[in-house]
């Protein structure tokens, strides 16, 4: 039994020798830090560390991994001399301390013990722990923040009074038909619900669409049609975008929703409205009033008691975007055969998308997800995978190529990206290869290749710009790096 990512925070073979025994992938930290940055990075299954460190300075280490977010197994591997200190590193934190050479076997336990483990919390993880526990059952919408709970709240609150219409404001991409389907489903869950898109279709189709029309009424109306007001019945009608909703047709709507009738195109008779009208918008109504675009009346007969949805880039709503991602993650059906077998995201890759705006909500996430797992070869989502298209990332600076590359020379090009990557992580070689997409290994090869020393290079603005006419040639490295060791 193997876990995935193994990290093993020692100088010595024995210890390096007993994380390939029980891992797939092997990162090697020669220092507390180099191990904290990778933990950071590539988010990995087990920590082994070598007897030689003090347990002062791995009860910080642990520390600084609980203070960080960081839930990572710790396994101390002892020499065998000093059996009284497994209770004193299991006390600070540690997942489990090996005595030397004879407790070697226990390690398949260990490993045994965390998988059965992980196994479990995903299991929990995909029985519903997405959602807010009081709604789940009636509202199939992700998020527990505390802005999302009141909206949820709210949608109870409507759905559960005789509120006709009901008005649901929020931006694209929120999830505002997911929210109308919940009132629909408090409400009357046995009845007919209908959607029309009012941007979708000229004044007239969208006339005949919700009103129907009488036979002979214009020119092609070679029969009766039934609209989706009477076709709704006692159930809910969803008015999609309703601001884009011609004028003259919003005063027929209007007296709908006051007289709760409503006739054919080219018809006489009144028919009665029985359903529910729900209306939703991606603009604020009031301002378009204001600019005379929509009717005030029209505006005021809806607005009885608005469900708002609070967007993702609202500060309230920053933590249901880790909530979302990893529902999309386990609920993808875009690569049938990677289903299951990518379990997560790093922290790095979590990181960035709680960084983004999300000017396209809840739907912009979701596509971003599933590029990612298009993208993604491993069994963890990281940071190379999250691509983010460049007309919304905003800034120049979020390319690192872009505006820094200043011929067309492969190696200064690669130079210098690479020197960006640097600067832009501190100098923190696993995150800046993470986020070049290469190995640690590959990075310290390039590193010495083009001779990228600290404090040679900082961003273009700064008081000194990376340089990109000084790339000495390959022959001119310096020093051996320690590599990262993978299997």
């Amino acid at each position: 039994m193997t876990l995935h990512r193994v990290v093993a925070v020692s100088r010595g073979a024995e210890v390096q020798q007993l994380a390939r025994q029980v891992g797939q992938e092997i990162f090697v930290a020669d220092n507390m830090d180099e191990a904290l940055d990778i933990a950071e990075t590539v988010n990995p299954d087990l920590i082994l560390f070598d007897h030689c460190y003090h347990p002062t300075g791995i009860r910080e280490f642990l520390n600084m991994t609980d203070k960080n977010s960081i839930n990572v197994p710790v396994v101390v591997v002892g020499d065998g001399r000093d059996r009284d200190l497994s209770a004193e590193f299991i006390q600070m934190g540690a997942y489990d301390y090996l005595q030397g050479r004879d407790d070697y076997s226990r390690l398949e336990q260990i490993v045994s013990r965390i998988k059965n483990k992980c196994e479990a919390v995903n299991t929990e993880r995909s029985a519903g722990d997405f959602f807010a526990q009081d709604y789940a059952a009636s509202v199939s919408m992700v998020g527990r923040s505390k802005a999302f709970v009141k909206m949820l709240g709210m949608i109870r609150l409507v759905a559960a009074s005789r509120c006709n219409p009901v008005l649901i404001i929020g931006e694209t991409g929120t999830g505002k038909e997911l929210a109308a389907k919940a009132v629909h489903t408090l409400r009357h869950p046995d009845e007919p619900f209908v959607a029309v898109n009012c941007a979708s279709l000229t004044a007239n189709l969208l006339e005949s669409e919700l009103f129907g029309h009488a036979k002979g009424s214009f020119t092609g109306a070679d029969r009766d049609k039934i609209g989706l007001l009477e076709l709704a019945g006692a159930g809910t009608i969803l008015l999609d975008e309703i601001s884009e909703m011609p004028m003259d047709l919003q005063a027929k709507l209007l007296r709908v929703f006051q007289e709760k009738t409503f006739r054919k195109v080219g018809g006489v008779k009144n028919i009665t409205c029985n359903a529910t009208i729900i209306a939703s918008s991606n603009r604020n109504l009031y301002r378009e009033t204001k600019a005379n675009r929509f009717r005030r009346d029209l505006y005021y007969r809806l607005n009885i008691c608005p469900v708002i949805i609070v967007p993702l880039k609202s500060p309230d709503r920053r933590e249901d975007i880790p909530l979302l991602a990893e529902y999309f993650l386990k609920t993808s059906t875009i690569c049938p055969e990677k289903r299951n077998k990518i379990t997560s995201l790093t922290k790095l890759a979590v990181e960035a998308l709680q960084k983004h705006d999300w000017p396209g909500n809840v739907r912009e996430l979701c596509n971003v997800i599933e590029r990612a797992i298009l993208l993604e070869t491993t069994d963890k989502i990281g940071l190379s995978s999250i691509v983010i298209d460049p007309p919304e990332c905003g800034e120049l600076s979020e390319s690192p190529t872009a505006g820094y590359i200043k011929d067309f020379s492969l190696a200064k090009a690669e130079r210098e990206l690479i020197a960006r990557a640097l600067q832009e992580t501190g100098w923190q070689k696993t995150k800046a290869a993470d986020l070049l997409g290469i190995t640690r290994a590959t990075l310290y090869a390039k590193v010495r290749q083009y001779n990228i020393e600290k404090g040679s290079y900082v961003l273009k603005g700064s008081q000194n710009e990376i340089p990109a006419s000084s790339s000495p040639s390959p022959s001119e490295g310096r020093g051996s790096p320690h590599p990262v060791t993978a299997t």
